[in-house]
């Protein structure tokens, strides 16, 4: 029940927050947009068990991050948070996208970036698509050579 209370009076907050802002005429910055998203995960992660996209909070985190990519699409952090956020969201191949267009990954990033990677390898062998696991595999395998990686590039070899 505190749980439930807490999610209730931190979305009233953000809605009074957002309300404000609007009202008052500014425009946000992708700064702004980030600011925004971070405060949403951080509902997200407190009213949701289980992180996935068509979750309200996250839906909304997501779009913030998206306008603040396109508003400037050169922030390399930007890009890589939107590809996190679609990690951690389940939605693997806007993730593997999305990590395709970071550059200079660091070694979390390439562990995300690899298993989304893996992720639909592994759904394309289910469907027996073994030319698009491959794809997938190859590139998984440039991120980070992962043991699921490896087991999977025998099967499409």
């Amino acid at each position: 029940m505190k749980k439930f209370l807490i999610t209730c009076a931190l979305l009233s907050l953000g809605s009074f927050v957002s309300t404000a802002s609007a009202q008052a005429g500014m425009e946000m910055t992708p700064e702004d947009h980030i600011a925004k998203a971070q405060e949403l995960v951080a509902q997200a992660e407190i009213a949701y068990p289980v992180a996935f996209y068509d979750r309200t909070l996250y839906k909304a985190a997501i779009d913030e991050i998206k306008m603040a990519v396109t508003a400037d699409d050169s922030n390399r952090d930007n890009n890589s948070y939107l590809a996190q956020m679609f990690t951690v969201t389940q939605w693997w191949i806007n993730a593997y996208n999305s990590w395709s267009k970071v550059d200079n990954l660091s070694e979390q990033e390439k562990d995300w970036a690899a298993l989304s990677a893996a992720k639909l390898a592994y759904m394309a062998l289910q469907n027996g698509d073994k030319a698009t696991a491959k794809v997938y595999v190859e590139k998984g395998m440039s991120w980070k050579a992962t043991p699921s990686l490896q087991a999977m590039m025998k099967q499409v070899m």
